[in-house]
């Protein structure tokens, strides 16, 4: 039997996944729409602030979110990104509060923004619960405070930022997909990136970076995963 290679022998390979590549599954974006998702302002949904005025009107968007990841399936370039664990030492750094990524078969992945099928309290990020069904105002964890999403809104500190910039730093190749790389902290993990490192950016539309040593694809996430791996293999 051939011996298997381990990880530490492995090239790094560190993606940056935005929004574009889970559209591909059918997540509606905001990032082209003049701040408006599903025909909502972001700010009325997607702040503290929205959730103290209208807090049901945030909840039903969340939970309409969750039905809508849970009946979408993941792509090719889920599926393509999955697939270089067999080669590399993978590390995703995601955008998106979807689980694509996770049911695509990848294995190690860090969510910047949270996750759609998690929730907490109101108060604290420190204990979190699974939730598949509806979030409603008078749903309370067991010391009776309202529960919330596990997002990470606008206006709010991005807890897992540093620990992402610190994997950055590790990368021997370094992908970006799907993101315009206009939303920070997490735009700026890409500066993070080593000079000696190959780095990648996939996107429909090549958003602008100041990063000079860069290759773009312009392509749809699925077609532009394989048009990757023809640079890496």
């Amino acid at each position: 039997m051939e011996k298997k290679e381990n990880n530490h022998s492995k090239k790094h390979v560190v993606v940056l996944s935005g929004a574009g590549i889970s559209a591909e599954s059918g997540l509606k974006t905001f990032r082209d729409s003049d701040g408006l998702w599903e025909g909502y302002n972001v700010y009325e949904v997607a702040t503290p602030s929205g959730f103290a005025a209208n807090p049901q009107l945030v909840l039903d968007f969340y939970n309409m979110r969750r039905k809508d990841v849970a009946k979408a399936n993941p792509n090719k370039a889920h599926i393509g990104i999955a697939e270089l664990e067999k080669d590399f030492d993978v590390t995703i750094i995601t955008q998106n509060i979807d689980d694509l990524h996770e049911r695509a078969g990848s294995s190690n992945i860090i969510h910047l923004h949270g996750q759609i099928f998690q929730m907490r309290n109101v108060l604290s990020d420190k204990i979190i619960y699974e939730i598949r069904d509806d979030i409603n105002v008078g749903d309370v964890d067991e010391n009776g405070i309202q529960l919330r999403p596990h997002i990470v809104w606008f206006e709010e500190p991005v807890p897992m930022i540093e620990k992402a910039a610190s994997v950055v730093m590790t990368a021997d190749i370094f992908v970006v997909i799907g993101t315009s790389l206009q939303v920070y902290p997490a735009a700026g993990l890409i500066n993070y990136a080593p000079s000696y490192a190959q780095k990648f950016i996939i996107d429909k539309k090549i958003p602008s970076t100041n990063i000079h040593d860069i290759i773009a694809i312009e392509a749809s996430a699925g077609e532009g995963v394989e048009m990757l791996k023809q640079y890496l293999y």
